[in-house]
C-alpha cells in the first residue's frame, strides 16, 4: 500500500479579492520505503505540496490518504495525534528548542506521546548513536554547527517511529560538504528505520540520491522519475 495517495489536489489561497491557485489537479502516489524528492522552481508549489502531504495545510479540492487514513475526516485534535504518531519533520532551519539539551529535545515528541521513560531513554540514546552525535547529547543546540543540529533534527523526527519523515530543503542552510554528510545519513537512516522520506529540494545531489523524483511546476506534477522503472510520466 502506499504511504501517502494524492486525487485531484487543488490548493487556492484567497488574497484579498484574488484567488491565487497553488496546486491544480495534482494526482501523487508516494511509495513504502522510498527516498522521493518533490523539486521544482522557486514558486513551483512545493512547499505547498509538502505541507499538504504533511497534514499541515488542508486542500482546497481533492483527496489526501496519508498511512492508510483520508486526513480531511479528521478534526483538528485527531489530525494533531496523527501527525504525531505517523509524522516525522526535518526543517531547514532546524527548529530545535534552543533551551533543551539535545536530548532532551530528541525526548521532546516522546514525551507528547506519552512513551514511558524507560523507552525514552533507550530510543534517545540509540538514535544519538546513530547519528553520530551522543558525545554532544548535554549540549545545547546554540553550541552545536549547522550539521550537528541538522542530526539533532533527524533524530528528533525518527523518534516516534513514524511511518513518513517530511523535509523542507534539508540541506539549504548547510555547506556543500556538511550537506552532503546529512543527505547519506538520512539515506542511512532511512534504509535502517524502513520509513519513507519526502522531500522538498533543489539540491542536485538530494535529487541524486531519489528513488522516486517528483518535478512540478506552475503547481502541476510535470514528471515523475522512478529510478528503478527509470521512466517519466506523471501518476
Amino acid at each position: 500500500m502506499n504511504v501517502v495517495t494524492l486525487n485531484q489536489i487543488g490548493k487556492t489561497y484567497h488574497l484579498d479579492a484574488v484567488d491565487v491557485p497553488a496546486l491544480v489537479g495534482i494526482d501523487l502516489e508516494i511509495r513504502p520505503n522510498c527516498f522521493t524528492v518533490i523539486s521544482g522552481p522557486s514558486g513551483s508549489g512545493k512547499t505547498t505540496l509538502l505541507n499538504l502531504i504533511g497534514c499541515i495545510d488542508q486542500p482546497t479540492r481533492g483527496e489526501v490518504i496519508v498511512a492508510g487514513e483520508t486526513v480531511q475526516n479528521l478534526s483538528d485534535d485527531a489530525l494533531s495525534d496523527f501527525r504525531a504518531r505517523h509524522l516525522g519533520f526535518i526543517f531547514q532551519n532546524f527548529n530545535l528548542l534552543p533551551v533543551l539539551t539535545v536530548e532532551e529535545n530528541v525526548e521532546y515528541p516522546l514525551l507528547l506521546a506519552r512513551v514511558p521513560a524507560a523507552e525514552r531513554k533507550r530510543r534517545v540514546a540509540a538514535l544519538l548513536e546513530a547519528v553520530g552525535i551522543a558525545d554532544k547529547a548535554r549540549n545545547i543546540p546554540g553550541q552545536l554547527s549547522g550539521g550537528q543540529r541538522q542530526r539533532v533534527a533527524i533524530a528528533r523526527a525518527l523518534a516516534p517511529s513514524p511511518k513518513l519523515v517530511l523535509a523542507d530543503e534539508p540541506t539549504a542552510n548547510l555547506d556543500s560538504q556538511t550537506g552532503a554528510a546529512i543527505i547519506a545519513l538520512m539515506r542511512e537512516m532511512q534504509r535502517e528505520h524502513h520509513v519513507t522520506f519526502v522531500f522538498s529540494s533543489h539540491d542536485p545531489k538530494v535529487m541524486a540520491e531519489a528513488d522516486d523524483a517528483v518535478m512540478i511546476r506552475d503547481g502541476r506534477i510535470e514528471d515523475i522519475v522512478r529510478r528503478d522503472a527509470r521512466a517519466g510520466g506523471a501518476a
